[in-house]
């Protein structure tokens, strides 16, 4: 059958390309498979409404056979990224794809030219569209269905793409922590105790975040949130309205006591989100749309969710070296017994940030999924 790759230009070819991943899976060959909520894709795709691509620009791409989709990519020019790396580097994200090496092969060479035509010489991926979303192939941990904001895919993504020239860049690893059964995981009273110590007398309370002062709260976190992460690999700061937009999408689905605020001695040092799992209620939706049923379901389901994702734990420079991560622990699993929580995943976490991976490997935690980085040229 003969194969076209076409750039995407018209609402009903933007339409072809969300919905490709119902083409892709099934329940019986890939049970793991959470359906996305198609207002998300199509807000993070929205070069006029999401504040993201104020700095950014992309192009989508579609390959067909005899006419019906079989595989789709976006080509992502991130500016703001190569302004803060000084580099040259390219994206590209919401790649899907029938096992269809010519496809892929097809769709990577179309994005790698766009790219070129805008001087970047190297492609990494899959973002969809930056590390401040969804990003990483998953290649470890194909067991379980993914925590809210993670991917899955099939494991013969990892082929479509290296076999196109694509090497590792980085991996990112997530661990999970269970509250309950026999492997409860708890935090060693030393490590409480060593982590008060460090604060040197200073006083550390918790707070959750008010949600009747939604925005300052959240413009408190965006400063945090900037200096937490500025020197990891791959980061760029999000703007306030970037921060904002994306805060308000997470609004609704957030439980109060699992949103708080660190403040040392009044001052706010760091902040923790861990987000329900909503993924299972996606599963239920099943066609992605939120009506005239799905929203419903979502709702309906809130109350039944006992797991969630550790989706941000950042804490301010000055604090890092005073064990306050450790005290953040301790917060998280007391919240969580209290709730009646299952368990949480952290996710994800750079494969070098040994700030991190140092301690939780010491206390016993394991690595149950991993997911990974590509670069190639664009030449």
């Amino acid at each position: 059958m003969s194969l076209d790759i076409t750039p995407v230009a018209s609402s009903r070819d933007l339409r072809r390309f969300i919905d490709l991943p119902w083409q892709v899976y099934d329940r019986t060959r890939h049970p793991q498979w959470v359906p996305p909520l198609r207002i998300a894709v199509r807000d993070a795709l929205d070069t006029k409404g999401n504040p993201f691509y104020k700095t950014a620009d992309r192009q989508l791409f579609l390959a067909t056979r005899n006419g019906k989709p079989v595989a789709r990519i976006a080509a992502i020019e991130n500016r703001a990224h190569n302004e803060f790396h000084q580099d040259r580097v390219g994206f590209f994200g919401f790649f899907e794809s029938l096992e269809d090496q010519e496809a892929a092969t097809g769709l990577f060479a179309s994005a790698a030219e766009w790219l070129r035509a805008r001087g970047l010489t190297t492609m990494r991926g899959p973002m969809n569209p930056s590390t401040n979303h969804e990003c990483g192939l998953l290649v470890r941990g194909f067991r379980w269905h993914p925590m809210i904001m993670t991917t899955w895919n099939p494991r013969y993504y990892q082929t479509l793409i290296e076999s196109t020239g694509f090497a590792k860049a980085k991996d990112l690893l997530a661990y999970f922590f269970p509250l309950q059964g026999e492997r409860s995981f708890s935090l060693p009273e030393q490590y409480r105790v060593h982590a008060e110590r460090a604060l040197r007398g200073r006083s550390l309370t918790f707070r959750e975040i008010s949600f009747n002062r939604f925005d300052q709260e959240v413009e408190l976190c965006w400063d945090i949130y900037n200096s937490a992460w500025e020197k990891n690999w791959g980061f760029v700061p999000m703007s306030k309205e970037s921060f904002l937009h994306e805060a308000k999408v997470l609004r609704y689905i957030l439980v109060p006591q699992f949103t708080f605020i660190a403040e040392v001695n009044g001052d706010p040092a760091g902040f923790m989100i861990i987000v329900p799992d909503y993924h299972q209620a996606y599963k239920a939706v099943g066609n992605g749309r939120l009506f005239p049923t799905g929203l419903f379901k979502l709702l309906a389901a809130k109350k039944r969710l006992r797991t969630g994702r550790i989706m941000i734990l950042g804490v301010k420079a000055q604090y890092r070296k005073r064990s306050i991560f450790a005290l953040f622990a301790d917060e998280m699993f007391r919240r969580g017994r209290a709730y009646g929580g299952i368990g949480a995943e952290a996710s994800w976490i750079l494969e070098d940030n040994d700030a991190l991976v140092r301690p939780m490997m010491a206390l016993g935690a394991k690595e149950y999924r991993r997911w990974r980085i590509y670069d190639r040229n664009t030449g």
